[in-house]
C-alpha cells in the first residue's frame, strides 16, 4: 500500500509572472500533476471509467508559499495521504527546491477529493464510498512524515 509519491520538474517560462517568480496559480498545477503521477504509479487513473467508475472532484485545496520559484528552477513535489477517509482523501504537498544550496522548503498544500458516482440518467453526482480495490492500494501516511 502507498502513502507517499514524488515527481520531480523543471520550472517553464510560461509558469512565471512579469518579475519572473511562478504564478501561484502553477503551485496548484504542480499539485494536480503529483496526484495524477501517484494514481499512475498505482495502475489507476483518476479520471473516471471502467467497472468502478468513480471521480474525485476537490472539495478544498490551500497553499502556503514560502519563497519563490524562477523560471528552470527544480521543483520536487512530495505527496503525502495525510488522511484516508471512507468517502475521501486529503493530501499534504510539500514543494522543494532542488537547485538550492541547501535544498529548502518553497510551498506546502493540501487537497482534499472526495469519491462521486455520477448517475448515468440524471448527470448527478453523488459522494460514494472508494472502491475497496483503490483502497487496498492507499493507506495514511505515518504521523512522523506530516509534522
Amino acid at each position: 500500500m502507498a502513502y507517499s509519491f514524488k515527481i520531480t520538474r523543471r520550472v517553464e517560462f510560461p509558469e512565471t509572472d512579469m518579475a519572473g517568480i511562478v504564478h501561484y496559480s502553477n503551485f496548484f498545477r504542480y499539485m494536480e500533476s503529483a496526484e495524477h503521477a501517484f494514481f499512475r504509479s498505482l495502475g489507476l487513473s483518476i479520471a473516471p471509467g471502467g467497472k468502478e467508475a468513480v471521480g474525485w472532484p476537490r472539495v478544498h485545496a490551500d497553499c502556503d508559499f514560502r519563497k519563490p520559484l524562477r523560471f528552470e528552477d527544480t521543483v520536487e513535489v512530495e505527496l503525502l495521504v495525510k488522511e484516508k477517509r471512507e468517502r475521501s482523501l486529503v493530501y499534504l504537498f510539500i514543494l522543494r527546491k532542488l537547485n538550492a544550496d541547501p535544498v529548502h522548503e518553497v510551498a506546502r498544500g493540501h487537497l482534499a477529493v472526495a469519491c462521486i458516482r455520477k448517475d448515468p440518467q440524471t448527470g448527478a453526482m453523488s459522494s460514494t464510498p472508494i472502491p475497496a480495490e483503490i483502497a487496498a492500494l492507499i493507506e495514511q501516511a505515518p504521523p512522523e512524515l506530516l509534522a
